[in-house]
């Protein structure tokens, strides 16, 4: 088994760790890889009084039994899917270990709405620590809660085909590099899972969030618009090349980058971005705007940096 084969997967006893565990095992099967899972755990310590002012470690035998019982579960639950999978606890802290493992995996998917662990480093303070250090396309997969139906492993994994479908796909693209390197993999994504793709530059020219209002009253705002979509074309046919029988559609809209990708994620099944870029889609992935967004997002997000191509291209990846 090679780095690429493999799909590391951040599981922590959540029910939204236990839905990225689902979209993660229909990912791999979908692109012919195994699935690895992971719960990591530090051991807490906290001052005792009764140690005059000491520090008191808990025992971490319960807590690695713990996690091994996490382990088990989200393995029992993707037994179904057929895909190889393997499992381990880890220790240390979540994101910083993700990080480490990303280095052998060709894809690292973690849920939001943990119970303190892989969602408050990924939606926290640090939420950057992640999607911007992965050696690999970082997935988050928000949780959807379904009313009236019990977190049992056989309603879960009757209802996961559906969740886990990826049948329409979401790229932004700004011209940056980074957007470019997020365009490649969705066209992978698209060939890999039989999907609709669609790649969508915004251009925030409407009343009131327009950054293109100082603009001297004679311009054109359609002309604008007209020659971004020149442009999209240009990266689109570009990034097409030996791929002659995907059609890409593209669309240039009015409004921010975090506002498309919001609207776009309660009518599509996956949103492809870079994670850097000149102020479209791929700079939101680092700064505030994109807290809004994964918090947002009804449908999983990729997160592509420029990191993780290279490394995935370098010659010593698989040496």
């Amino acid at each position: 088994m090679t780095h690429h084969d493999v799909v590391l997967v951040g599981v922590d006893g959540s029910p939204a760790s236990l839905e990225a565990a689902d979209w993660a095992a229909a990912y791999a099967h979908a692109h012919g890889r195994a699935l690895h899972l992971v719960c990591a755990y530090s051991v807490p310590s906290f001052t005792a009084a009764a140690l005059d002012g000491g520090y008191a470690a808990l025992d971490d035998t319960a807590i690695a039994e713990g996690a091994r019982a996490v382990l088990d579960e989200a393995v029992a639950r993707v037994s179904a899917t057929g895909v190889r999978t393997t499992s381990a606890v880890a220790t240390g802290d979540a994101a910083a270990v993700l990080v480490e493992l990303s280095r052998g995996a060709a894809t690292v998917v973690v849920g939001t709405r943990g119970r303190g662990g892989f969602a408050e480093r990924l939606l926290g303070t640090v939420s950057s620590a992640l999607p911007a250090h992965a050696h690999c396309p970082t997935v988050v997969v928000p949780y959807r809660r379904r009313q009236g139906q019990a977190p049992e492993i056989e309603d879960a994994t009757q209802d996961a085909a559906h969740r886990t479908r990826v049948g329409r796909i979401v790229v932004g693209v700004d011209g940056s590099p980074a957007a470019e390197v997020a365009l490649e993999h969705a066209i992978r994504e698209a060939e890999a899972w039989g999907a609709e793709l669609t790649a969508v530059a915004g251009v925030p020219i409407g009343t009131g969030t327009s950054y293109l209002a100082w603009l001297p009253a004679a311009v054109d705002h359609e002309a604008v618009l007209h020659d971004v979509a020149e442009g999209l074309d240009v990266v689109v046919d570009r990034a097409l090349t030996g791929h002659p029988d995907l059609q890409v559609r593209r669309h240039v809209l009015d409004g921010t980058g975090a506002q498309l990708l919001t609207e776009f994620s309660s009518a599509v099944d996956l949103i492809v971005v870079g994670s850097r870029g000149r102020g479209g889609f791929a700079g939101l992935l680092l700064g505030s705007t994109s807290q809004a967004v994964l918090h947002h997002s009804t449908c999983p997000v990729m997160v592509v940096t420029t990191k993780a191509r290279d490394e995935e291209w370098s010659p010593s990846r698989d040496g």
